[in-house]
């Protein structure tokens, strides 16, 4: 298996080597040559397998230059109950990622069991365990910087932590996530850890990643890394529960199911879309947006409209204050025809600041065969769906999961399976968990005090030649 870029001027490169890189030389971001496609008889046979089994027979069509024998135990050594252990909603850990019933026809699977109780694990846990074996091998280091809005930093400390030859700078955006969130990241003593808050949005830290990536002689030198969800294992590790929760939720490869993904960075939504190419039954996927809704807008106009960091709304479901998507590149290639001149002219627009319309052009009229639909929720929405699953189905959802409910709702079929995909355990987000029930969202007896432990942070401008310094001084 090779990977290509979806902007066209990066020569093809095996799994280990975009592993280490994140985005490509020319800018764009990799993407299998071709998505590998799942028989009927593979899916029967992988219906009965563990979560850990189910993600080797998948990942091995996509990362084929890892002895199979290696890749079996590295998936092994990651998918277990103990690394994904805070289950609730009488959930099972023996299946990772279990369904919760709220009626017939509705779940949601439980992404959030790992250390920080977010999605994010489900692939980091992995990618810590990946860049530790392909360093070892290669007898490098890598110095990793990345970007979160709230989840993606604390997810990624938690899997590079006490890791060899690994150092992580994460950049997140000063006083704008969750307390929960900032003590998780803030707290760890590890010595190759490194938190650097920036004045502004996610979308300026974000910015600041990119733009050190596209200085190919700095990454070079620094041996710069990427751990957001540009990094393509990332999306190829959340394309497995896909499968998984498409095997629980039916008892027949002959049926369809639709997945309701809130969504910010498209990386967790464009997984589902692979597993989609890849031939799992999905009917649509359902996009979930908050109050930033610039993919709602696109998949309702056919115009991407990025937005400034003034523009960008700071809300209770923080990991979604996004404005530009970084994986909807992926996307908008499949779009297009895999046509990386085209995704090359519209980047060249994103990356001033534009927006583009594909709505008049003939690249609009595949949409319908990628099933997409899409919705947005309020901070309005928010409390008022976290108070209905509570009252109806007994479930205490976190703020993102209820943007997704919300939108599930509104975009049912009768007779097809829904599955929302929860992002997060309420834990996170106490403020809103208590404005919305007026009580305590219980949290692992391990995390209790985490917000009261001495925090280790850098608070910097948003300036991408002093963040630059700060890295230098530190390898």
């Amino acid at each position: 298996m090779r990977y290509i870029s979806t902007r066209g001027q990066s020569a093809p490169q095996a799994f280990c080597d975009i592993l280490l890189g994140g985005l490509a030389p020319d800018g764009g971001l990799y993407l299998p040559e071709t998505y590998p496609q799942v028989t009927r008889a593979e899916l029967d046979a992988w219906r009965k397998l563990s979560y850990a089994d189910l993600a080797y027979e998948i990942l091995s069509k996509f990362i084929t230059d890892i002895p199979p024998a290696d890749l079996k135990a590295l998936v092994a050594k990651t998918y277990t109950a103990d690394v994904y252990r805070f289950t609730r909603n009488g959930g099972k850990a023996a299946e990772i990622t279990p369904l919760t019933k709220l009626e017939d026809g509705l779940y949601t699977q439980e992404l959030s069991n790992g250390p920080t109780l977010a999605f994010k694990d489900m692939a980091m846990q992995l990618l810590g365990n990946l860049f530790e074996y392909v360093l070892d091998k290669r007898g490098e280091s890598i110095n990793i910087l990345g970007a979160t809005s709230g989840d993606t930093g604390s997810a990624a400390e938690y899997a590079m932590r006490g890791k060899h030859n690994v150092k992580v700078f994460m950049l997140s955006p000063d006083g704008k996530m969750s307390a929960f969130q900032r003590a998780q990241m803030y707290s760890l003593t590890d010595a190759n850890i490194f938190n650097i808050a920036v004045r502004g949005m996610f979308d300026d830290a974000q910015d600041i990643v990119k733009a050190v990536s596209n200085d190919a002689a700095f990454k070079k030198q620094y041996k710069i890394g990427a751990v957001n969800s540009i990094n393509w294992a990332r999306v190829a590790a959340q394309i497995v529960y896909y499968f998984q929760g498409y095997f629980l939720a039916t008892k027949s490869n002959d049926e369809q199911v639709a997945f309701c993904v809130p969504s910010g960075n498209f990386g967790n939504i464009c997984a589902g879309h692979i597993a989609r190419q890849m031939g799992l039954p999905i009917a649509k996927l359902v996009l979930a947006t908050n109050e930033n809704d610039v993919l709602d807008e696109f998949f309702k106009t056919g115009v991407y409209r990025p937005r400034s960091s003034k523009e960008t709304n700071v809300t209770s479901s923080p990991s979604m204050d996004i404005s530009k998507a970084s994986n909807f590149e992926r996307f908008v290639f499949d779009l297009v025809g895999r046509d990386p001149a085209v995704v090359a002219e519209l980047w060249a627009k994103v990356d001033k600041g534009e927006a583009f319309d594909l709505s008049a052009t003939v690249h609009w009229q595949n949409m319908p065969k990628f099933a997409f639909v899409s919705g947005r929720s309020t901070h309005a929405d928010r409390l008022a769906t976290i108070l209905l699953a509570q009252q109806k189905y007994g479930v205490m959802l976190d703020t993102h999961t209820a943007d997704g409910l919300k939108v599930a709702l509104e975009n049912r079929t009768p007779g097809q399976t829904m599955i929302v995909l929860e992002t997060a355990q309420p834990a996170k987000f106490e403020e809103t968990i208590r404005e919305a029930l007026n009580t305590e969202p219980v949290r692992p007896a391990e995390l209790q005090g985490i917000e009261k432990l001495e925090q280790h942070v850098v608070v910097m401008d948003p300036d991408v030649a002093a963040i630059k310094q700060f890295v230098v001084e530190r390898v």
